[in-house]
């Protein structure tokens, strides 16, 4: 059977991952990282973007739109929260208005429903919201990025592809015509090769056949705000942008979960990898903040994270993504914003460029549905009461802040948690005020009893970041 090695486990690639299992090919995709949705795809707003930021014409533009209309779909397949909030972008003076009419113009050209509205409407939508004006998207949605990134994942598998982390490639060669991805732990033998690595697909390019080509590491900084903001936006608020700056500016976005996020901020970083938040930023992220929401206080903040993104310019604005086909690899370079919201249709292009160069016949017995566990806390008292009677372990809380029972994390685990963060990515235990100060401890004691993991060998989060040290001799005996 043809077997296709998809490189990268972000959202993009788990998409691609999925939609070749539809076919009769053998389907392994190998990550770098311990867990899928470690790198861009798990570090940005969560936002399904309507489409009217991109050019018209452009790969970004057609399958942002793509993407966005078929999404309810997607969700119900998937068993994935997502809520259609809509979006302002605001104005405060004649430049903003001049920029925005630009912007509804070429959203209108790109398909999107959008339209100008007053204060009036803005104090409708989000009377907190400061602004004079406004650009409405009503079908901009909000989504948790590691739950979309996990559906796609799990269906995949359950439809027979392999995940294999912590197996970065390190090069790749041929072999009468069969392509060997030499990792750390062993080579791994594919008759076609999807380049979706990210950060790493660029130099991964240059060895499978597409020209010279550069990414430019961008970093955004983020404050994640405790849930007691969440009332206070209904729907993602984002200044007009400045079309220099590389980005949509820093905005406020609401979760599915009811936090509020401040950012992203826009600094071009020499470290694909650098993901430090810095003062200067964070305090410029707050200001900028507060000129769209007034009241917002680092009292409310419980968490700051940065994202970094593989830009196509080093100069601002957007370059088109490359998806393009080198003989029986396909490369995929500059998967920035909105790759989240593109990342399925994505997916079917990856597919139909493969389907150039070897026969992909659709398997009857595709399964494309996936189901999620029980979130708890979001239950009516009945269902919870019911769930404790027919297993105890919903009824024990690990982590008091989200309401994420034992069963919860558990379910984590067994769904291919290894690490603290790769159970707080799946079912948010550690996710809230205290940020694992009450719960991090009974999660590591969970990985040791159900994966068998000694203490010393559990990781927070990626290779290093161990959550105990060694018992050493001389070392105090435990009382």
């Amino acid at each position: 059977m043809t077997t296709i090695a998809v490189i990268g486990a972000g959202v993009v690639g788990s998409a691609i991952a999925r939609e070749l299992t539809r076919y009769r090919v053998r389907v392994v995709v190998l990550e770098r990282e311990p867990d899928a949705a470690y790198g861009t795809s798990g570090r940005n707003s969560g936002v399904l973007h309507a489409g009217f930021n991109n050019v018209p014409g452009s790969k970004m533009a057609r399958m942002c739109v793509e993407g966005n209309r078929g999404f309810d779909a997607l969700a119900r397949e998937l068993d994935i929260r997502y809520k259609r909030t809509g979006k302002l972008v605001v104005g405060f003076d004649e430049d903003d208005r001049r920029v925005l009419t630009g912007m509804l113009s070429r959203g209108r050209e790109n398909g999107c429903m959008l339209e100008m509205i007053p204060r009036a409407e803005i104090d409708r939508l989000a009377p907190k919201v400061r602004g004079e004006f406004a650009m409405y998207s009503p079908l901009t949605a909000i989504l948790d990025p590691f739950e979309y990134t996990f559906a796609l994942m799990e269906n995949a598998v359950r439809n027979g592809a392999r995940f294999l982390f912590n197996r970065p490639v390190m090069f790749i060669s041929t072999n009468d015509g069969v392509y060997l991805l030499h990792t750390p732990t062993g080579d791994v033998r594919a008759d076609f090769i999807v380049n979706a690595a990210g950060h790493g697909a660029a130099a991964l390019a240059r060895t499978l056949g597409l020209p010279e080509i550069e990414t430019y590491p961008c970093r955004g900084e983020y404050y994640v705000l405790d849930k007691r903001v969440g009332d206070t936006l209904p729907l993602p608020a984002y200044p007009v942008p400045n079309p220099r700056a590389g980005g949509l500016g820093i905005h406020l976005t609401p979760t599915v979960d009811g936090n509020v996020l401040i950012g992203p901020s826009n600094e071009y970083t020499s470290d694909a990898d650098d993901r430090a938040t810095t003062a200067p930023v964070l305090e410029e992220l707050l200001r900028d903040g507060e000129k769209l929401l007034p009241g917002l206080s680092r009292g409310q903040v419980i968490r700051t994270f940065a994202g970094v993104r593989p830009k196509l310019t080093n100069r601002g604005g957007y370059h088109d993504f490359v998806i393009e086909r080198s003989g029986c690899a396909v490369n995929l370079v500059g998967i920035e914003s909105p790759g989240l919201t593109a990342a399925m249709p994505i997916a079917r292009y990856v597919t139909e460029l493969l389907g150039e160069v070897t026969e992909l016949t659709p398997r009857a017995d595709f399964d494309p549905y996936r189901k999620a566990f029980p979130r708890f806390r979001d239950l009516p008292d009945e269902v919870r009461r019911e769930l404790v009677r027919e297993n105890p372990a919903f009824g024990e809380i690990v982590c008091r802040c989200e309401t994420v029972t034992y069963a919860e994390v558990l379910d984590a685990v067994r769904r291919g948690a290894r690490t603290v963060i790769g159970v707080k990515n799946r079912c948010r235990a550690s996710m809230g005020r205290c940020q694992g100060g009450y719960c991090g401890s009974r999660i590591a004691q969970i990985l040791h009893s159900e994966l068998g993991l000694p203490y010393e060998e559990i990781l927070y989060h990626m290779e290093g970041s161990w959550m105990f040290l060694p018992h050493t001799e001389g070392a105090a005996d435990e009382s």
